[in-house]
Parts: C-alpha cells; structure tokens; sequence
C-alpha cells in the first residue's frame, strides 16, 4: 500500500543541498531546475560534471562546491538529495540530515529516503506528479510519457477560463464550490 503523502513545494522559497557531481546530480539537479527555474540549489562534489557547470551559468542560484561532502554543508538546508556512487557517503549524508531533522532522499535507495522525487508531467499551469512507492522509478517515467502524449494542450486556456469564472463567483467558499463542480462535471 502507498502511503506517501504527496504534496508540491514552492523550491523557490527552499534552499537544496545536492550531494554528488556526476549523473545522478546532473539528473537531479535538471528536474529541479525544470521545474522550479528560481530554486536555490547548493551542489557539492569532488568532481562535477561539465553540464552542471553549464546549468550553474545558466541559473545564478545554483552555487557549485568542488570539495567532498562534509556535513558543515547542511547549515541552512531546508532539503537534501543525495546521488553519489559511494554508499558510504550517502549512508553519511542521510544520517547527518536525520540528526538536523532535514528531509533527504537518496538516489535508488528507498529505505535511507524521506521522500521520494516523483516524475512529472506539465502542460501549463497544470502538473501530475507519479509515484510508484520507490519501486519502480522507470515505470513511472513511462507512465509520464503517455500521459503527455494524451493531454492537450489546450489545458492551460481551460485552467485559464476555470479562474476567470472562480474569480467572478459570487458567494462563501461552499457555494462556490459547488458551482465549480458543476462546471467541471463534463471532465468526467
């Protein structure tokens, strides 16, 4: 039974601790910045590859650290994601954030993380995010696929109109509630 309780966080107002250079940082590093352009993110590595360098030129609230992990980098973390080839630092990371109560996760290791980073799907303003507990990350991709083969893209002029008319309703928070299921009733 999935019992994650999913929620979409403003990355913005949030300051991220990426711990690992190589592709897994560069992977987890992309998908923050793709959906969240204006995240502040700390990246640190030994090595780090050439097109994180080229996202850090790109997005100046990226700030790279060529040095190893230590846990002096978690001052002022609000979350950790950890994508290192080394168990050991990983295990390191996630025990240094349990002791600061920092929310981590751990690239491919369900068991060390307290979240999991879900793929998503984005048509405007509208996103989906799926998760398959951890246990199949590459499904879930495939999913998000197919679901973005299926979505119009007219969506954002609906979510647009769906604002408009909520904008305009008149009444407490019930009535207007109401009111906009009746309308959404035809997306059954």
């Amino acid at each position: 039974m999935n019992t994650l309780f999913p929620i979409f966080v403003k990355a913005e107002n949030l300051h991220t601790l990426i711990v690992g250079g190589g592709y897994v940082g560069l992977e987890k590093t992309t998908a923050l910045l793709a959906n969240s352009p204006d995240a502040r993110i700390t990246l640190v590595a030994p090595e780090i590859r050439a097109e994180i360098r080229e996202l850090a030129r790109q997005h100046p609230k990226l700030a790279l650290i060529q040095e190893p992990y230590h846990e002096l980098f978690l001052a002022d973390k609000d979350l950790v994601i950890v994508g290192t080839n080394d168990k050991n630092v990983n295990r390191q990371v996630q025990a240094d954030c349990k002791n600061r109560r920092i929310l981590v996760n751990v690239a491919d290791t369900p068991d060390l993380c307290d979240f999991y980073l879900s793929s998503v799907v984005k048509k405007g303003d509208l996103k989906i995010a799926i998760s398959t507990n951890g246990k199949s990350p590459t499904f879930a991709k495939r999913f998000r696929e197919v679901l973005e083969d299926i979505l119009p893209d007219s969506l954002q002029e609906t979510l647009d109109n769906l604002t408009a008319i909520r904008n305009q309703l008149k009444g407490d928070f019930v009535q207007k509630m109401e009111k906009l299921n009746e309308i959404t009733k035809v997306l059954k």
